[in-house]
């Protein structure tokens, strides 16, 4: 979450061909961590596995800002793609692991430690599917002469002029090494500035969206159950990756919609998701939705809220951001998705013991049995 929050202001210092290189390294380094630890239960296994959910989370995280900042340069439809394969991420990665681990039989480790070449793919798409001229031309056309702020006289011939000593035109390093302070310090502060502008407009909606989208799914519908009997469930284990399924493919659908569907007021669908774990966390406490189909609906129309804020916030800045701007923006605004999951984290550990504790105690104790 910090290294998040502090990249996009210091990330572009990174070619994005060493960029790809070092997620890809991280992320497999991550799943190697886990499946190697997937059947250790002592303290040294748990360590283990946090590191390695931390790398993957580095990798994730550090993949989201810079293919978002990619799409500025290869326009409108890659921003598509990128919200419809982030959408299907969800559902393919569930379905690959079920088909692994039961249809194929593989162990929990060994499904981990095959998911560790994944990267691979990421690689090759980058390297080989992406075509790179958009890039080499904008590195080219950002290939020119910075002059130091308030400096411009001291580098021009006329200042110089043609009777200078050569040696009197070098610069002392003192002197370098303040120019270059003082043209990282312009752009820190350029870009809190930038970064400040986008707050209201695009990074709210964005992070209330997702504050109360992972506290339903982290802290509320583990509690959402019904009896067995008016379900078409045989045990209560099932009800949350049945909600997880749903989930992902409201949010799929919705981050697949971009080129059909724009949302213009981003804050309307974040707060109907406010909405949606106020209703869902009343019904865990005081039940008043008749049948389970209701909740899949309900949880269906959540991932669709999510989804399609999170497409139509990127799709937005593209459009109303000036181009010079646009890169860093598309980058910064994704501290608000992860800043809303980590928190949504927080308060979901309190959050589904204490539903779970007030339906034993008024006589339904399904989530003790999952």
């Amino acid at each position: 979450m910090v290294v998040k929050l502090t990249a996009p202001y210091y990330i572009h210092l990174v070619p994005y061909n060493i960029r790809i290189w070092l997620l890809s390294a991280i992320s497999a380094c991550g799943m190697l961590l886990v499946g190697y630890s997937s059947a250790a239960r002592d303290a040294g296994g748990i360590t283990i596995k946090m590191a390695g959910i931390v790398l993957a989370s580095l990798s994730s995280g550090g993949g989201e800002l810079s293919f978002l900042g990619l799409t500025h340069y290869y326009g409108s439809v890659s921003l598509a793609a990128w919200g419809s394969g982030t959408g299907g991420a969800g559902l393919i990665g569930a379905g690959a692991y079920a088909l692994l681990t039961t249809t194929f039989g593989l162990s929990v480790r060994g499904t981990l430690l095959a998911s560790a070449l994944l990267p691979l793919i990421m690689m090759f798409s980058f390297f080989v599917v992406l075509p790179h001229g958009p890039l080499k031309t904008a590195k080219q056309n950002n290939a020119q002469y910075q002059v130091v702020p308030g400096d411009e006289e001291a580098e021009s011939p006329e200042a110089t002029g043609l009777l200078s000593h050569p040696n009197e035109r070098s610069i002392s390093p003192a002197y370098t090494h303040n120019s270059r302070l003082q043209i990282i310090t312009h752009s820190l502060t350029t870009k809190l500035n930038r970064a400040r502008s986008l707050v209201i407009p695009y990074m709210l909606p964005l992070f209330l969206v997702y504050v109360a989208e992972y506290t339903i799914n982290q802290g509320v519908t583990p509690t959402l159950l019904f009896p067995l009997e008016s379900t078409p469930f045989t045990h209560f284990r099932a009800f949350y990756p049945t909600y997880g399924a749903i989930y992902q493919l409201g949010v799929f659908i919705s981050r697949s919609s971009l080129p059909f569907i724009r949302v213009r007021s981003l804050y309307t669908p974040s707060f109907l998701q406010v909405l949606n774990l106020i209703g869902l966390t009343a019904h865990a406490m005081y039940p008043f939705i008749p049948t389970v189909w209701f909740i899949f609906a309900i949880v269906f129309w959540e991932g669709l809220l999510g989804g399609l804020v999170y497409v139509s916030t990127f799709a937005a800045i593209r459009e109303e951001v000036p181009e010079e701007d646009r890169e860093f923006s598309l980058g910064a605004t994704t501290v608000s998705d992860s800043a809303g999951i980590c928190l949504a984290g927080f308060v979901s550990i309190g959050m589904e013991k204490a539903l779970c504790g007030w339906q034993v105690q008024h006589g339904r104790d399904w989530c003790r049995k999952l």
